[in-house]
């Protein structure tokens, strides 16, 4: 309803306008050159001024349609129902976790290795698995998720890919969703992409030794609060697999809402994270991780020793110098300030404790149980400026005091620097420039531990095509972030004004009630409501208010009403010198000269319609932009 009133008032500013060239048509008709400018200026300001009140109220109406977004923006949110729908896109892996998925997803039944717990129940993995729709923040209905469901348990579960997946020469782009329905404290949300072995894989088995290829994903507890990306790097020469860390990785998203985490790594090397579709960390896989991919080509020989000789100590003291013969070591840093001379309102025999004048003995006190009854000691209210007691004066620093006697430092003459080994070849060096080439991946799998449950994983994609991923995103993470937001920004508002009013039912919901009851029946919902009823009418009534005192006339004080006056009597004198030659203009007036009194304008007249007529140009292009 707000925007047709604007589009109202948008239809009478163009009007104002079209009235323009009517008045300048009228007052030529009507008056002679020399007294038209002076109408004419005077109309053509009016116009204006009616114009730019009318933009001000325009603004003004915006600015109160915006206070009624929230509550409008509610009801609009409640119709707007979203239903699941799988998508179209193709890849190597995509679970969206349909009503097939446990055909898909295996539990494990195997338990986490280690040597120094022989407790079977914690190292099995007990922790339940579920697929259901979030229960905070709802958001796409019927778009199920993986949900873990037990907290301080250890969970796993894992997928076979339908092929195995080789991105050699490839992009592989790795991108699923995370909701901490309940936050996280302590636990993983990451996932495994599991290496191809030898031997067929069986989900059954899988634990925290089943060999991968990349750890992906959010990792809190305490203190620590990062995204992994770890990826296991085969040494050509030796066979063995050494983890590589990312250096400074980023900090995950601990909150309730869905999180879009996506690891994208090009055949260049270089390799990306993205949180909610924003890059978070960006570099390259032979400069970020430690341990480095390629070992140094020179390490320090190990059968190197430092020499017995060998002397790396650059200052020692001079052995010449001696000790001055005045130099006092027993000198007192501090000494009595001589100078000091004590205050007038010293007071030497005040102590700076007293009895408490106000204190009694009680009366079931026993001198011969209890002892001598002392009344209490309160500080002396003569002494709170610290003036009490004996003076003593105040200490200050020595100008002879030296300390202890050491000698000066110089240049060690048999120095010979730092001692480090001897550089020798790396045996074990080797040069991999294509890190980027992960060995084959057979499954994905979440092997985790955790100490809060309800944590939901949905959208997987893992592909080759960075932009299939992110039109995947768009499809799913785009549209449950914006029902979420809603919903999310709604909780806040009201946890703020709970907070502020300590209300259980903030003043946005209670509003909003209001609104849908008046609907229904005005009269009883006001009689019932008075205070929501009038802040309605208020709102309701302020843009109209807001016109009435912009569009109306401006009191003129008494200086303008006598400069006024003053052009009047000035216009006046012209018209009784010009009275002869306008008594009968309307009833000559003719076409011939109607032209020629047109052709009269000065060209400072013509200048200023053309700049006036571009600056309506300029303000309608502006307004078809605000609509």
């Amino acid at each position: 309803m707000g925007f047709y009133i604007l589009h109202i008032y948008d239809e009478i500013i163009k009007k104002l306008k079209r009235e323009k060239f009517n008045i300048y048509e009228k007052l030529n008709i009507i008056f002679y050159p020399k007294t038209k400018n002076l109408v004419y200026n005077c109309e053509i300001n009016k116009y204006k001024l009616r114009i730019n009140k009318m933009k001000q109220f325009k603004k003004i109406f915006y600015i109160l349609s915006a206070l009624l977004l929230p509550v409008l923006g509610e009801e609009e949110a409640k119709s707007e129902v979203v239903t699941f729908k799988p998508t179209d896109i193709k890849a190597p892996f995509i679970e969206q976790f349909t009503s097939s998925w446990d055909s898909r997803w295996e539990v494990s039944h195997s338990k986490k290795i280690s040597d120094t717990e022989n407790d079977e129940n914690l190292l099995q993995y007990n922790g339940k698995w579920a697929v259901e729709e979030p229960t905070v923040y709802k958001n796409i209905i019927g778009d199920k998720g993986l949900v873990v469901k037990s907290a301080a348990a250890h969970h796993a579960i894992s997928s076979k890919f339908p092929t195995v997946i080789d991105n050699k020469g490839k992009t592989l782009v790795v991108q699923y969703e995370v909701k901490l329905q309940n936050e996280l404290e302590c636990g993983g949300a990451y996932l495994k992409l599991i290496k191809k072995q030898d031997e067929e894989y069986d989900p059954k088995k899988y634990n925290d030794k089943t060999p991968y290829v990349i750890m992906f994903g959010p990792d809190k507890c305490g203190s620590t609060n990062k995204v992994h990306f770890i990826f296991r790097h085969k040494n050509p020469l030796t066979g063995e697999y050494e983890e590589k860390h990312l250096e400074s990785p980023p900090q995950a998203k601990i909150e309730k809402t869905t999180v879009l985490y996506t690891l994208i790594v090009r055949p260049d090397n270089s390799f990306e994270i993205k949180i909610n579709n924003k890059t978070a960390k960006a570099g390259n896989l032979l400069e970020d991780f430690r341990p480095a991919v390629n070992p140094p080509k020179e390490i320090d020989d190990p059968e190197d020793k430092k020499p017995a000789d060998w002397v790396d100590v650059a200052k020692i003291p001079d052995p010449e110098a001696t000790k001055p013969e005045d130099w006092d070591e027993d000198a007192p840093e501090l000494i009595p300030d001589e100078d000091a001379v004590k205050p007038d309102d010293w007071l030497d025999d005040e102590p700076e404790m007293i009895d408490d004048p106000e204190a009694e003995k009680p009366e079931d006190w026993d001198d011969e149980e209890d002892g001598e009854w002392v009344p209490v000691q309160i500080p002396n209210p003569k002494c709170e400026s610290g003036n009490c007691g004996e003076w003593k004066r105040p200490m200050k620093k020595n100008p002879e005091f030296k300390g202890k006697w050491k000698a000066p430092l110089i240049d060690n003459p048999d120095y010979k620097g730092p001692w480090s080994p001897r550089k020798i070849p790396n045996p074990n060096y080797y040069e991999d420039n294509d890190p980027h080439n992960f060995e084959p991946m057979v499954a994905i799998g979440f092997e985790l531990w955790t100490m809060q449950n309800q944590i939901m994983f949905d959208n997987i994609y893992i592909g080759h095509s960075e932009a299939d991923a992110e039109e995947f995103a768009n499809q799913t993470w785009a549209i449950k972030n914006k029902i979420e937001m809603v919903e999310y920004e709604k909780n806040d508002a009201k946890e703020k004004e709970e907070m502020l009013k300590g209300n259980d039912e903030g003043f946005k919901e209670k509003l909003a009630l209001f609104i849908d009851e008046f609907k229904k029946d005005p009269i009883t919902t006001f009689k019932k409501n008075p205070l929501y009823g009038s802040i309605a009418c208020i709102v309701v009534a302020l843009p109209f208010l807001s016109l009435l005192l912009i569009i109306r006339p401006k009191r003129k004080s008494f200086d303008g009403m006598n400069n006024e006056k003053k052009v009047e009597d000035e216009d006046a004198e012209e018209k009784k010198v010009e009275a002869g030659e306008t008594n009968n203009v309307e009833e000559n007036v003719t076409s011939e000269n109607l032209k020629q009194r047109t052709a009269g304008k000065t060209e400072d007249e013509d200048e200023e319609e053309k700049k006036e007529e571009k600056e309506d140009k300029e303000e309608e292009k502006e307004e078809k932009k605000d609509e």
